[in-house]
């Protein structure tokens, strides 16, 4: 063995019996005992330089640890940590392994310490070494090295607990090495030891959390033909919500009556699963039935079961059975949490049950249930959706952000559209800024109705600008904000510039939708370019983009204009034989050409079909009808209010 001192000289034994040099190393080592030994309170002497009895016998003395990690935190590892560990009489263990990983000096420390140890005689690595130094470099982040040490500890002789592979497992899932995890997994089961329940369920867990849904069925499989290695609550957890994440409703509730066979009972969080699957297939009453069954069986509901039954309900159309569940709940003491309360608002509010709504916003102060931003969210596009004053959505904005909750993009979308809508269109464009300001980056739903707001205004220059300007800070933009700038292009008569815009989006990989298509069908109707729109309809369908009646009705509105009362007609009926069925716009665009053409016996005949299907006449031509064949009464006229 050699030492290394400041000097830079390097001392063999063979030459240690020169006196100068004996003296030279006896003075290092007073010197690193001296420099590193513990401060000492009490009166007297400091500690002896000798190793007590006591301290020789009891390896895990703190004074000893703590003068050799000083060492370790100014010399790093290296010949004078190592000279140290002889001196202060150090036993080279895995216990003083243990310690230095878990001591706070740098990192490549503790590994160069972890690979010298490994390689002094008499000493080899175990499991509980090994893991100590994969914990450190986890910590560290260091997930190449961390890698590297789990396949030295599974090559190495070292027995491996299934608690250690578990831990193995639950590291590398976390650190997203999903296909490393279950390679390990693997080698260690085939050579070093038997996975236990606990080990199945850790790696369903990691292969549930990273959606690998298929894979969690296999290994269970795979645990069921071990033959000692059972699946318990856990593992039917797991289960449970992976055939719901795959839409597997009788796979998952055949495993709920084979849990129940085993004698095991199912946990609140297995039936509140499954309550939400049943209802997202539409089988309420089946979701309703598993509900009783659960508290039947005394396992009580918690506010995730009761946030399942009362988001599902009001999905169903049900408003009143989940206002229902939500008092059952507060009855029974079960606390409603932010999430349930915003989904029971939100049914209120789509239920157009506003003052219900609020009544519950103000609730959630008094049941200390602290509402977030979706919750104003929600009562802010209620207020504009019921047709309130746009103060009031201003107001409930402002005092969101007195009470510190944080807008975003979606709230200022919300805010934009319904100011636009409310006509307030300045305030919109001030919302817009302060959106900007706050640091938000531009929203394509916020440019959306500024856009729209803007071009039926006819200030199509500043919708051009404030298109190119979401363009500017995008790079690009969506389909629906295309769509919007086309058909305003198209109403004020700049049809080329509405065919560039189009080409444009198609060539930046913005791939048209219907929106985009019948905005640009309409600009081509509009001047008379039938045979184009009729082309472009064509191309739609080529495209995989399925028209819908408001397509039809674009082309059917051209043909009403253009070829006159018989070519419309024809297209009615051909529409009536299709999968789309003509709604009230399609039948009033016939009548109107029946009107302007003076075919009023068969204005006649259509207002009787058109009647008998629940459809409303245009008032405006019902009357022109009337007025030429000089058949105006009031008792008609008020049966078309």
């Amino acid at each position: 063995m050699s030492f290394s001192f400041g000097c830079g000289l390097t001392l063999g034994r063979s030459i240690s019996s020169s006196s100068h040099l004996s003296r030279r190393l006896k003075q290092t080592e007073d010197e690193i005992v001296k420099m590193f030994k513990l401060p000492n309170t009490r009166e007297g002497p400091g500690p002896s330089l000798v190793p007590s009895r006591a301290q020789k016998n009891d390896p895990s003395s703190r004074a000893l640890d703590e003068r050799f990690l000083r060492i370790l935190k100014i010399f790093k590892w290296g010949p004078d940590a190592e000279k140290a560990l002889e001196v202060l009489m150090l036993r080279v263990d895995r216990r003083l392994v243990r310690e230095v990983l878990k001591a706070n000096v740098e990192m490549p420390v503790k590994t160069q310490f972890f690979r010298w140890a490994g390689k002094r005689k008499n000493f080899e690595h175990d499991s509980t070494t090994y893991m100590a130094l994969i914990h450190c470099l986890e910590e560290a982040g260091h997930v190449g090295e961390m890698w590297k040490a789990m396949q030295e500890m599974v090559r190495s002789t070292c027995i491996v607990t299934p608690t250690d592979l578990s831990d193995i497992i639950r590291i590398l899932g976390k650190a997203k090495m999903v296909n490393k995890a279950c390679s390990i997994f693997y080698q260690i089961k085939a050579h070093k030891c038997q996975p236990t329940s606990h080990t199945y369920n850790t790696m369903i867990i990691m292969l549930m959390q990273e959606g690998h849904y298929e894979k969690v069925h296999e290994l269970y499989n795979e645990m069921c033909n071990e033959g000692n290695c059972f699946p318990d609550t856990v593992t039917y957890n797991a289960l449970v919500q992976a055939f719901c994440k795959l839409g597997r409703e009788e796979s998952a509730v055949r495993l709920l009556e084979e849990m129940k066979e085993n004698r095991l009972q199912p946990t609140a969080k297995i039936y509140t699963t499954l309550i939400g699957l049943f209802f997202q297939s539409g089988k309420v009453d089946k979701a309703l039935a598993l509900f009783h069954e659960m508290r039947y069986k005394c396992c009580t509901p918690n506010v995730f079961t009761y946030t399942e039954l009362i988001k599902g309900l009001g999905k169903a159309g049900r408003v009143e059975d989940a206002y229902g569940f939500y008092l059952e709940m507060r009855r029974e003491g079960c606390k409603p949490d932010t999430v349930l309360m915003n989904n029971l608002i939100n049914i209120f509010s789509r239920a157009g049950r506003l003052d219900d709504a609020i009544k519950l916003f103000k609730e959630m102060e008094s049941i200390q249930c602290t509402p977030s931003v979706v919750t104003y969210n929600t009562i802010i596009n209620a207020l504009f959706k019921s047709k309130s004053r746009a103060s009031d959505a201003a107001s409930l904005f402002e005092k969101m952000k007195e009470r510190g909750v944080t807008p975003t993009s979606f709230t200022y979308s919300i805010l934009i559209d319904g100011f636009c809508k409310s006509n307030r269109l300045e305030k919109a464009l001030m919302l817009l800024e302060e959106m900007d300001e706050n640091g938000f980056p531009p929203c394509p739903a916020a440019y959306c109705s500024l856009i729209d707001a803007l071009g039926k205004s006819k200030r199509y220059e500043a919708a051009s600008e404030l298109f190119q300007e979401l363009k500017e800070n995008c790079g690009s933009s969506t389909s629906r904000v295309y769509a919007v700038m086309i058909k305003h292009f198209g109403k004020c008569g700049r049809l080329s510039d509405a065919i560039d815009l189009f080409d444009e989006m198609k060539k930046l990989g913005c791939v048209p939708d219907i929106y985009a298509y019948n905005a640009l069908m309409s600009g081509m109707v509009r001047v008379g370019m039938m045979d184009e729109a009729y082309s472009l309809l064509r191309t739609m369908q080529e495209q995989g983009c399925v028209p819908d009646i408001n397509s039809h009705n674009i082309i059917l509105n051209g043909l009403a204009k253009a070829g006159g009362p018989s070519r419309a007609m024809e297209m009615l009926s051909n529409m009536k034989e299709s999968p789309i069925k003509p709604d009230a716009v399609s039948y009033n665009t016939v009548l109107g050409s029946f009107s302007r053409a003076g075919m009023f016996e068969d204005a006649a005949k259509l207002m009787k079909e058109m009647s008998s299907k629940g459809f409303k006449y245009d008032l405006i031509t019902y009357s022109s009808i009337l007025e030429a064949i000089g058949k105006i009464d009031e008792e008609p006229a008020q049966s078309v209010q």
